[in-house]
């Protein structure tokens, strides 16, 4: 028999586990809830008493009140913060669990606080202040629980209904800063234990994109890669055991037997999306490499109107090769060299969702040197965005230059993602668009697009109709994100051909 152990997150205890609870023990489960202490368990006197520790604790008591017998397993399953003290006590009872499942949580380190893992860097810094004033060693206090509007920033609310939420912010209690604060501290033993990743896509990446994120170099990645980790997914947001608990009970059950989707690492047998062929045919053109720029060059001495190709991310400093030679990037600028204009991939330095300040400001810089090339009709430039670069579209969208003739996105991301934190950043080309004016623009849309990209795509979509933006939708309907090299089609190689036409007539016009 299988004995899950559920671990709710910050601000939740065991309510919130009942509908999935009951349907795993319906299934034959056994099913043990953690009340944590000062989120459910006992009080534990003040809350700058209770740190880390206590709660890998509480978990552990559970796991020793767990009657040994043959088949009978445990899954220690961490929701978010719960995480934390799951890891710390499966280190310390490594032979007693079966499997650890990651339930929308992300990856632990020995000696880093569980505060790290919280995306908001805003929430982040409240947090270390708040400590900083209650005393206690820089741990005491409390953080007070989120208001109903103020979930999100905690992870996305996308699946809750409105009695869901109101319930979650009736029940929600402060969370002990010391819990937050204090560093988790592993033995290594708990790195025998099977781990499982359940994925919620409302509010983060799946597999696919995953994926991707291992194909371009991230490390992190690629050991659990290595590791033949398994995932499932999810299709809502942060809180799946209130929006779909049903559905969670089943992907448990899957991830106590070891089931599900594994990551490939980048071999010989595999080749990363990102490296596959154009799908295209497109002529060699000549090319000029100057730093981190590279032009692609059509016929005759110009000047011609330029098509600056941004590239997604984020992409590990170390990548090899780096975007401006992806197969993606380079078939788009040999394209448009072939019709009549300088086709440019560049290099810029969005390693992390953290960097949009530096590569937006080594786009711009490679945009004004691309202008000020006698080649180049520096009147007449058009800015293509692609995945993860889109966010770098919002600066060009409030305050478009003269010379800016029309500015392309293909799958972009449109909006800061759930599990960024960052909802208050500048680089937010939903809220930006209504300073577009008559700038034309272009969005290629991928029909099979993951769901935190689509539902950015489908907001600027809205406010675009909303402001009576000029937006050209060119839809491709079997596509996935990077539908160039990985669904080489008819139907998406006439999107490419008409996204490509659509821009250069703007750029002529």
């Amino acid at each position: 028999m299988t004995v899950f152990i559920l671990v709710a997150g910050a601000f939740t205890g065991p309510y919130v586990w009942r509908d999935t609870a009951a349907r795993l023990t319906a299934e034959g489960a056994e099913v043990r809830t953690v009340a944590l202490t000062g989120l459910g368990g006992g009080p534990g006197g003040p809350a700058g008493t209770v740190d880390l520790e206590t709660h890998i604790a509480d978990v552990l008591a559970v796991v020793d009140s767990v009657a040994a017998g043959p088949g009978r397993e445990i899954v220690l399953v961490g929701h978010d913060y719960g995480i934390h003290p799951v890891y710390g006590a499966a280190d310390r009872r490594a032979g007693a669990i079966a499997r650890i499942v990651h339930l929308d949580a992300g990856m632990v380190q020995d000696g880093v606080p569980a505060l790290a893992a919280v995306p908001d860097r805003r929430l982040r810094e409240e947090a270390a202040e708040l400590a900083g004033v209650s005393g206690g060693g820089g741990t005491g206090g409390a953080l007070p629980p989120p208001t109903r509007e103020a979930w999100s920033r905690w992870g996305s609310t996308a699946g809750l209904t409105e009695a869901a939420l109101e319930g979650l912010t009736a029940l929600a209690a402060p969370q002990p800063l010391g819990t937050l604060l204090q560093p988790l501290r592993l033995t290594g033993a708990v790195a025998a234990v099977p781990v499982t990743g359940v994925l919620c896509t409302g509010n983060g990446p799946g597999v696919e994109m995953l994926q991707i994120m291992v194909d371009v170099g991230d490390p992190a990645l690629r050991a659990l890669a290595d590791a033949e980790v398994p995932f499932l997914e999810l299709s809502t947001g942060h809180w799946p055991m209130l929006s779909r608990p049903a559905e969670l009970a089943e992907a448990l059950a899957e991830a106590a037997s070891g089931g599900g989707r594994r990551l490939t690492p980048p071999g010989a047998a595999h080749r990363p999306a990102h490296l596959r062929p154009f799908l295209l045919d497109v002529p060699e053109r000549p090319r000029e490499r100057t730093g981190n720029t590279d032009l692609y060059l059509p016929d005759g001495p110009g000047p011609h109107p330029a098509v600056v190709f941004v590239h997604g991310g984020p992409v590990p400093a170390g990548a090899r090769p780096t975007p401006r030679d992806w197969p993606t990037l380079t078939g788009y600028a040999r394209l448009v060299a072939g019709q009549g204009a300088v086709g440019v991939t560049l290099d810029h330095r969005l390693h992390a969702v953290t960097d949009y300040e530096q590569a937006a400001a080594d786009v711009a810089r490679a945009v004004e040197r691309v202008r000020a090339d006698p080649r180049v009709d520096a009147d007449r430039v058009a800015l293509w965005f692609f995945s993860g670069g889109g966010p770098i579209m919002a600066d060009w969208l409030a305050r478009p230059p003269r010379w800016l003739r029309c500015a392309a996105a293909n799958y972009p991301i449109l909006a800061p993602l759930p599990s960024w934190g960052a909802a208050g950043s500048r680089f937010h080309p939903v809220r930006a668009l209504s300073g577009a004016g008559e700038l034309p623009l272009v969005l290629v849309r991928a029909g099979r697009e993951v769901a935190e990209i689509a539902a950015t795509v489908d907001a600027f979509v809205a406010e675009a109709a909303r402001c009576a933006a000029d937006v050209e939708i060119v839809d491709v309907p079997e596509g996935r994100h990077g539908f160039e090299t990985l669904d080489p089609t008819d139907a998406a190689r006439e999107a490419v051909r008409r996204a490509v036409g659509a821009v250069l007539a703007r750029l002529r016009g």
